[in-house]
C-alpha cells in the first residue's frame, strides 16, 4: 500500500522562501549550509546549541509503533555519527538549559515499516532557536522518510573543540525535503573480486548518509558464483574458493541490515551471457567445454536452473524487481556449436531470434514470481517492442537511450559509462555532478518514465582494498542529482565544491575512506593539508 505524499500549502512554501531570502543578513545562499544532498527547501537562522548530555528520542503523536526497532536503531546511530568517538566533558552547569536542545519528536503517519519502490521518502525537520525545554521535530509519511530526516539533522551538528560539546549552527531551521528519482543506486560487483559481508554493510552505511536508496548487488558473473542457491547447490563450486563464499541466510542478513537504513536491494542474474561460471558445477548448463557462454539455449535444463535460482531469490529479495541482465550476449557460441546450431534450424531460428526468445522466457519466469524486471539496454535495441511491458531499461552504454526508452513507453534507469561508471577512473566529479538523467526529456510523462539513476561499481579492479575510495566522492555527485530537486541543482559544479568537499572529509570522520576531490576517482591527496582543501 502506497502513502500519500507529504503535501505543503504554496503559502508554506513561500513563507520558507521568503525566510531564506530574509535571514542571516538579508541572504541564504545555499554554500553557507554543508547539507548534502541540498534539501528541496530549506530556511535558517544565526543562533546557536547545543545537544543535552542525555538527548532523547520521543515519539509523541506517531502512529508508527518501530515494532523492529527501526526508528530507535536509527536514532542510536544518529547519535553514533554526530558524536564521532569525541570525549563529551564539558561543565554542563555553567550553560543555561535554553541553550541545549533536549531532543527530538520524530512524527511517523503511516504505521507501517515494508520497504518498498517509491515508498514515501519525505520529511519535515525543524529545529526551534528556544523552548521549554528545547526539541527539534521529524514528521514523516513514513520511517524512512524520518531517517532521512535524522541524517539531514546529523549534518547539521558537530563538535566544539572549546566548549566540547556537539552544537548545531544557525538555529533555528526548516527543512522541508522529498526525492526528485525514486530509485537512486550504486551497483556492486561481487564476482569480479569477493566482498566481505562486512565491507558490504559499510558501503550500505554510506549510501544512507548520502540518500542513495537502491543496492544493485550484481552478485555472479562469468569469474565467480559465490552465492549459494539451495535448489541448485552445486552452483556453489562456480565460487573462487570455500570461503569466497555467501549462505543465502547471509545474502537475507545483508537484506535485513539495508532495510534497517532505508536500502533496497536488487539482485541481478545476468542472462544469458556472463554466466560462465554456472557450468563448474553443472557443466550441461554450457553449450560446450570450450564454448561456455552464453547459457545453452537448446538446453530445457537452463530454464529449469533460472525457475530454481529465482524461486530461491524470491524468498530473500523482496524488492519489486529483478535485473536479468541481457547485456553483451554474443551468440556466436550457440552456432559453433552443432548441438546448438541443430537446434536453432529446427525452430528455424537465427541466432539473435534465440536470444530474444531467451530473454523474452527469463522474463516470464521472473513475473511467475512476482517480479517486475530490469534488463541492460542491449535488449531494447534489439527487440524493445518485444519486451514485458512491467521492464525497465538499463541504460549503459551512452546518452540518449532514455529518451527513446520512455517514447516507446517503457521506464528507464539511467547509468550511461561515460558518465557515471565508478570504476572509469578519469571520469571526475564534476561529470557525476552535472550528468542529468532528463537530458532532452520535456515531456512530462516520459519524464516520469525515468525512474532514477545508478553509479556503477563494476569489480574487475576493485576489491575490499579500494572500493570505499573509488565510489567516494564521486558517488554522492550523482546522489545529489538525483535526490534534490531540478531546480535547487547548481549549473556549475564550482558552486557545489565546498560543500562536497565538506560532505568528503565528514565521510572520512564517519569512517568512510572517501578520496579527496581533487582530480580523478581513487587519488590520494597531492601534499600535507587540511581535508577541506584537497
Amino acid at each position: 500500500m502506497k502513502m500519500e505524499k507529504i503535501l505543503v500549502p504554496i503559502c508554506v512554501v513561500l513563507l520558507i522562501e521568503a525566510v531564506m531570502v530574509s535571514v542571516v543578513g538579508g541572504h541564504v545562499h545555499q554554500e553557507q549550509v554543508n547539507i548534502w544532498p541540498m534539501p528541496k527547501y530549506f530556511s535558517n537562522g544565526n543562533k546557536m546549541l547545543y545537544l543535552s548530555n542525555d538527548f532523547e528520542l520521543t515519539t509523541h503523536g506517531s502512529k508508527y509503533g518501530d515494532g523492529l526497532g527501526i526508528l530507535k536503531d536509527g536514532f542510536m546511530r544518529f547519535k553514533g555519527i554526530v558524536t564521532l568517538d569525541h570525549v563529551i566533558d564539558a561543565n554542563f552547569s555553567r550553560f543555561e538549559q535554553s541553550a541545549f536542545l533536549k531532543g527530538i519528536n520524530v512524527v511517523i503517519h503511516s504505521t507501517s515499516d515494508e520497504l518498498y519502490y517509491e515508498v514515501d521518502e519525505s520529511y519535515n525537520l525543524t529545529v526551534p532557536a528556544a523552548g521549554k525545554p528545547v526539541y527539534a521535530h521529524i514528521e514523516a509519511n513514513s520511517v524512512y522518510g524520518a531517517l532521512h530526516g535524522l541524517q539531514t539533522l546529523s549534518q547539521l551538528c558537530g563538535y566544539n573543540f572549546k566548549t566540547r560539546l556537539i552544537e548545531i549552527n544557525m538555529v533555528p531551521w526548516t527543512v522541508f525535503d522529498q526525492p526528485r528519482f525514486p530509485y537512486r543506486g550504486l551497483l556492486i560487483d561481487t564476482s569480479r573480486h569477493y566482498l566481505p559481508l562486512s565491507v558490504i554493510k559499510k558501503v550500505i552505511d554510506s549510501m544512507a548518509y548520502a540518500k542513495l536508496n537502491v543496492l544493485h548487488w550484481h552478485i555472479v558473473d562469468s569469474q565467480s558464483f559465490p552465492l549459494e542457491i539451495p535448489s541448485y547447490p552445486k552452483l556453489w563450486d562456480g565460487a573462487y574458493s570455500a570461503t569466497e563464499r555467501y549462505t543465502m541466510a547471509e545474502a537475507a542478513e545483508i537484506v535485513r541490515y539495508a532495510q534497517r537504513r532505508g536500502v533496497n536491494v536488487l539482485a541481478e542474474l545476468d542472462v544469458p551471457g556472463h554466466a560462465g561460471s554456472w557450468g563448474v558445477g553443472y557443466p550441461s548448463l554450457w553449450p560446450s567445454a570450450s564454448c561456455k557462454e552464453p547459457l545453452d539455449v537448446s538446453n530445457e535444463f537452463t530454464f529449469q536452473v533460472i525457475e530454481g535460482i529465482l524461486s530461491d531469490f524470491s524468498k530473500v529479495f523482496k524488492y519489486k524487481f529483478v535485473h536479468l541482465g541481457g547485456d553483451e550476449v554474443d551468440t556466436g557460441c550457440w552456432q559453433s556449436t552443432h548441438r546448438v546450431d541443430r537446434w536453432l534450424q529446427s525452430r528455424r531460428m537465427v541466432s539473435s531470434q534465440a536470444y530474444q526468445y531467451f530473454v523474452l522466457r527469463a522474463q516470464k519466469i521472473a513475473l511467475s514470481h512476482g517480479y517486475e524486471i530490469i534488463n541492460w539496454e542491449e535488449t531494447f535495441n534489439n527487440f524493445g517492442d518485444k519486451l514485458d511491458r512491467k521492464t525497465v531499461i538499463h541504460n549503459w552504454l551512452g546518452g540518449g537511450v532514455a529518451e527513446k526508452v520512455t517514447a516507446a513507453g517503457l521506464r528507464c534507469i539511467v547509468s550511461n559509462q561515460d558518465k557515471w561508471y565508478l570504476d572509469h577512473l578519469d571520469i571526475t566529479w564534476d561529470e557525476f555532478y552535472m550528468n542529468e538523467p532528463l537530458t532532452n526529456i520535456s515531456n512530462p510523462k516520459q519524464q516520469k518514465s525515468v525512474i532514477g539513476g545508478e553509479v556503477c561499481m563494476w569489480g574487475e579492479h576493485i576489491d575490499a582494498s579500494d572500493i570505499e575510495q573509488t565510489i567516494w566522492p564521486r558517488a554522492a555527485a550523482a546522489a545529489e542529482r538525483l535526490w534534490t530537486s531540478s531546480d535547487k541543482l547548481a549549473r556549475n559544479p564550482r558552486q557545489v565544491t565546498r560543500r562536497l568537499a565538506h560532505f568528503r572529509c565528514l565521510l572520512n570522520q564517519r569512517g568512510v575512506a572517501a578520496a579527496p576531490l581533487a582530480g580523478p576517482g581513487r587519488i590520494a591527496p597531492e601534499d600535507p593539508g587540511s581535508c577541506y582543501t584537497q
